[in-house]
């Protein structure tokens, strides 16, 4: 059977890897104002941080238009047998969902939707690791038992500015808890049950980032072999420099750099610093 692995582009996997591998990608939609740009396609995150800066309104987002998901499926459906979509959480935007609706709408088509739970370059570990195995000649049942053993372990934490951008976006869960006393705090955050959830709240950036090292430490210190992203917001000399001092400390870590993209730069905001993990 030969399957195609489908992603939306908030896994931020790089165009060369996706081509190499054969992934194809469903953009989502970043909107400033009556302009509606695709991310990854027709804004980079670069472009995207630079717009921000010019604007008064934050951006809003969309997920993938219901005909562009029918048009991708029906295109796959002359090539592959099977397509297994993974998609950032289904408790922070309604993708997994259409994706699932628009899989019942092709008759020649075995559509599996798969909900990462989570998002960004964590996301993009899955999609890799799908799209491996389908070039290896597995079918979906075998994909997913093996991304359901990856979410045993995956979990990642970042640290915001402040939690404007994800209050005024709906995107954190119990958000209230923080409203009043963000002055100076650099909140962490992690998903929990497929939500955006205030971990903790932490005086400094310094000893907010030293808390994710901490968390990564506890599970990396064990010895496994293990993946590892350092993700950022604008912001890629910290994430260069703190992916060399991870990768010096743990020698059986293979660690990567990405970045927030767009949509979820939307809710993040600049400067956000995050920092994802699975054991092999």
């Amino acid at each position: 059977m030969r399957t195609a692995i489908v992603t939306d582009s908030t896994s931020y996997i790089p165009k060369e890897v996706r081509d190499s591998l054969d992934i194809h990608m469903l953009p989502l939609n970043v909107i400033f104002g009556d302009a509606s740009y695709q991310e990854e396609v027709e804004i980079t995150a670069e472009q995207f941080f630079l717009k921000v800066r010019e604007q008064k309104e934050l951006p809003k987002t969309s997920q993938p238009a219901y005909g562009t998901i029918i048009e991708k499926f029906e295109q796959l459906s002359k090539e592959y047998e099977a397509v297994v979509a993974i998609t950032l959480s289904s408790g922070i935007s309604g993708t997994y969902q259409s994706i699932v609706s628009a899989g019942s709408m092709i008759d020649n088509l075995e559509v599996v939707a798969y909900d990462s739970e989570i998002s960004c370059m964590v996301q993009g570990f899955y999609v890799i690791e799908a799209a491996k195995m389908a070039k290896k000649g597995a079918g979906p049942t075998e994909i997913i038992e093996r991304l359901d053993e990856i979410k045993q372990s995956a979990n990642a934490y970042f640290m915001v500015f402040d939690l404007d951008h994800l209050q005024r976006g709906g995107r954190l869960s119990s958000a209230q808890a923080f409203v009043g006393s963000l002055l100076q705090v650099k909140p962490i955050l992690t998903f929990v049950d497929k939500q955006i959830v205030a971990f903790e709240k932490i005086r400094t950036e310094k000893k907010a980032m030293k808390r994710i090292t901490d968390l990564f430490g506890e599970v990396a210190s064990k010895g496994e072999k293990m993946k590892a992203v350092v993700i950022h917001s604008n912001r890629e000399g910290d994430a260069k420099k703190l992916a060399q001092q991870l990768s010096e400390t743990y020698p059986n870590v293979e660690l990567e750099i990405s970045y927030f993209g767009p949509v979820i730069g939307t809710h993040l905001g600049e400067g956000a610093l995050g920092l994802g993990w699975y054991i092999v």
